[in-house]
């Protein structure tokens, strides 16, 4: 029930049918067994390789700069883990390549056109949220060898209470530890070990310590 008034309140906000979003609800609980709300503009692929004891939002979020008509695209050949509530912005595209794994936390959002392309993995932390238009790539979908090469865990890694700004880009192997924040337009490459900084630019570095942050 809760589930049904979030989602009316949501479908006024953001002029979606809230009929169409009620029938797909039905249509995950009684086929799959899932707490999913889904935009009827969201495609779902592989709904068995996504596991969810609790409400999972899809493309419903509006921040004033979407479309109705904006597609969201799951394509879920790994597997896809979500420990608690999440939101999945309108347009996002999250591709889960088969024997990868993405694991997310609880109370977070990711928002609108952001995309997930992952090969291996990614760790998501509790309260951990994503503007709009970021991306995280583990991959480079080619092979390249030179002297002295050393082989790196691809895994990204993103700590709890994290905030990621708009159009950041995160790459492979890199690691944002708990109660950081991601300048927007920043460029992760690479490890960071302390916590409570800001982080950011191109290639990012430390630019603040001792930081707090609150939506």
């Amino acid at each position: 029930m809760k589930s049904l008034q979030f989602a009316f309140k949501r479908c006024k906000q953001t002029k979606t049918s809230f009929t169409l979003l009620v029938l797909s609800y039905i249509k995950y609980k009684l086929l799959y067994n899932k707490n999913f709300l889904v935009h009827p503009n969201a495609k779902i692929f592989n709904v068995k390789n996504i596991n969810t004891t609790n409400q999972l939002s899809i493309g419903l979020n509006n921040t004033g700069h979407s479309h109705q008509s904006d597609k969201t695209v799951l394509n879920v050949e790994g597997k896809l883990n979500v420990a608690g509530k999440y939101s999945i912005g309108r347009g996002c595209r999250i591709y889960i390549r088969k024997g990868a794994v993405v694991n997310i936390g609880r109370d977070g959002y990711m928002n609108n056109d952001t995309e997930l392309n992952i090969a291996h993995g990614v760790n998501i932390g509790d309260n951990t949220v994503m503007a709009w238009k970021c991306q995280l790539l583990d991959t480079d979908f080619h092979t390249l060898n030179y002297e002295g090469k050393k082989e790196k865990n691809n895994v990204i890694n993103i700590g709890n209470n994290v905030w990621i700004g708009c159009n950041v880009h995160i790459y492979k192997g890199s690691t944002i530890p708990n109660n950081c924040v991601v300048a927007a337009d920043s460029i992760i490459r690479g490890v960071f070990e302390e916590e409570n900084c800001l982080i950011g630019g191109n290639p990012a570095k430390i630019l603040k310590r001792n930081i707090s942050w609150h939506l």
